[in-house]
């Protein structure tokens, strides 16, 4: 906590009571047309007004932002990381990301950085909370055991009295006790996302009451056929390869995640780093892994030269990217997170690959904006650059509508009303600007 106080004091940003951002082309994330020469107001926090320069009237006390030639977006959100450490605060905010939920974290840890962040005693984006829970069992993670009913309430309300939005189920969890957790969450006005436990489908988590699934194995795995129990590993990688996704089975887990309102974030930008080799390395479709702090670069780039299991991992990759054009053309909700595959940056590949999936560019953005509010019940207040909402803004420095690689060109992020420069927040941390 005094590191991340130390971070927050030697980048201040600009705390301007009132700004006008004035001349950028704002695509406000409605899905509306980009509005050329523009103008966004932000005083105290919020967002006072926005639209055609000429039709926006602008205080006299405000501080002038000229954004000409450059474009205004709302905040990006993450909606799957692990804050793990207080340097991924001002990365995030460097990467235009200024909502993001973590799912799943030491308890002590991420309540105390989520509070130093909204008490302006720490320098990062608001972050929203699932607490995890596991079960007993070869897999199991962290100290939050449900293993009872009573294991499963009293964890629920610990999570909820601490102001968790959500509960995070992991891969231990039984079924009974899935249900205690969603019941109790429920009745707590809490939602339940996670994995898809060991022994269990999908169709049972969500029956039993999760509301989101976590990463695309498991929707891949609803759309086959159950999968006998003595399969090895590899082969169900090489069933899932060969999915025939006009099958009646996938249709089937289609139409059952559309009828149950079920949201996926798929974290295909993780999943990828699996099919990097010494001949595709990770640098060659993830350029943030040449601008990582030099402390994280090893994990990510000691990658094996190709093999029978790398050509495996490419093909199960190219299913998935394709799983997640079919959930978006069912409707599907999906939300954009990265599972901290490379800090910052891969919230940006993220999308990138959504629109190899089928996605238009305003619809990525979406995923990681509008569409990740509505499903933690903050549309209201965040998601999109409208007035009376929450001044979470990124002014780029090329058009992401004609290249959603663009994305990544964040000059300067407001987080809450305060206006920072993005190079300086990278170098703050160790990375590359």
């Amino acid at each position: 906590m005094s590191a991340l106080a130390q971070l927050s004091n030697s980048i201040p940003g600009s705390h301007a009571p009132t700004l006008a951002i004035v001349g950028a082309t704002l695509i406000d994330g409605t899905g509306a047309p980009p509005v050329a020469d523009s103008a966004v107001v932000v005083h105290n926090g919020s967002i006072m007004a926005s639209g055609p320069r000429a039709k926006v009237k602008i205080p006299k006390d405000a501080t002038l932002i000229d954004a000409k030639g450059k474009f205004l977006l709302p905040g990006f959100w993450d909606m799957h990381a692990h804050f793990e450490q207080v340097e991924w605060g001002p990365i995030y905010l460097a990467a235009g990301v200024t909502t993001v939920r973590d799912c799943g974290n030491e308890f002590e840890f991420i309540t105390a950085v989520r509070d130093a962040i909204a008490q302006s005693r720490g320098l990062g984006p608001r972050l929203l909370l699932a607490g995890i829970v596991d079960g007993a069992g070869p897999v199991a993670l962290g100290m939050a055991r449900v293993d009872t009913p009573d294991q499963a309430r009293s964890w629920v309300d610990r999570y909820h009295a601490a102001h968790f939005q959500q509960m995070k189920i992991y891969s231990s969890v039984k079924l009974d006790e899935l249900k205690i957790v969603a019941d109790e969450a429920h009745r707590l006005g809490m939602t339940v996302t996670g994995h898809v436990p060991e022994g269990l489908n999908g169709f049972q988590a969500i029956a039993a009451g999760q509301d989101q699934i976590n990463h695309i194995q498991y929707i891949a795995d609803m759309m086959h056929p159950p999968f006998p129990e003595d399969m090895s590993r590899v082969e169900r990688r090489k069933a899932i390869a060969n999915l025939d996704l006009d099958s009646p089975d996938a249709h089937k887990a289609l139409e059952y995640l559309k009828d149950h309102h079920t949201v996926v974030d798929p974290t295909l930008a993780l999943f990828e780093l699996f099919t990097a080799t010494t001949a595709r390395t990770p640098a060659s479709f993830e350029l943030g892994v040449e601008k990582i702090a030099p402390e994280l670069a090893q994990p990510l780039t000691d990658v094996e030269p190709p093999s029978e299991r790398s050509e495996l991992f490419d093909k199960v990759f190219s299913k998935d990217i394709a799983i997640v054009g079919a959930l978006h053309r069912a409707g599907v909700p999906i939300v954009a997170g990265t599972d901290q595959a490379v800090p910052g940056h891969s919230l940006h590949r993220e999308i990138e690959l959504y629109v190899r999936a089928g996605f238009t560019p305003m619809e990525a953005i979406q995923a990681a904006t509008i569409v990740p509010a509505r499903v933690m019940g903050l549309e209201k207040e965040s998601g999109t650059v409208e007035k009376g909402k929450r001044a979470d803004l990124v002014l780029l420095t090329a058009d992401p509508l004609v290249d959603i690689h663009n994305t990544r060109k964040v000059e300067y992020v407001i987080s809450n009303g305060t206006m920072y420069h993005t190079a300086e927040l990278w170098q703050s941390v160790g990375f590359k600007p």
